[in-house]
């Protein structure tokens, strides 16, 4: 299992409570530019449309950026491959405590590309400040204890 892009700032915003891997639909142009790193989930997040869950704000670059369709959006929202119970458990969850399904990393499993999405709960500013000092403290103890 490789990790082809990873959505570092969804852990310092959201308290992730769970997580689920779902396998995403791709076109093939799509797939090779992912397997090269360049697929960004800054801003992303998924919704459930029609008892279809979607990933919505991840930005695919085309593979090729002359040789693309004249059509191609980078930025189009992409389906993702879960089971009728783990959609309705999600959906179930996300409108009984008003959580958010965020992407926290693409990567590679049996060769096909899966997302893990996180279900989480925004956090506050105190808790984001909070977070900070705990790491800024963990990083001076490491530091402390190496050079002592």
């Amino acid at each position: 299992m490789s990790t082809l892009t990873e959505n570092r700032r969804a852990r310092f915003d959201y308290d992730v409570l769970e997580t689920i891997e779902a396998g995403i639909v791709l076109t093939g142009q799509e797939v090779k530019s992912t397997k090269l790193g360049r697929m960004s989930l800054t801003g992303a997040f998924g919704t459930v449309h029609d008892n279809a869950v979607w990933l919505t704000g991840a930005s695919i670059p085309p593979y090729q950026p002359k040789n693309a369709p004249a059509n191609y959006d980078p930025e189009r929202s992409r389906k993702l491959l879960l089971n009728r119970s783990e959609i309705n458990r999600l959906v179930g969850k996300m409108k009984e405590r008003g959580l958010t399904l965020v992407p926290l990393k693409v990567y590679t499993a049996h060769g096909r590309i899966k997302v893990e999405l996180g279900l989480g709960r925004g956090k506050k500013t105190h808790d984001k400040r909070e977070t900070m000092k705990r790491r800024e403290a963990r990083r001076e103890i490491d530091r402390t204890l190496k050079n002592g």
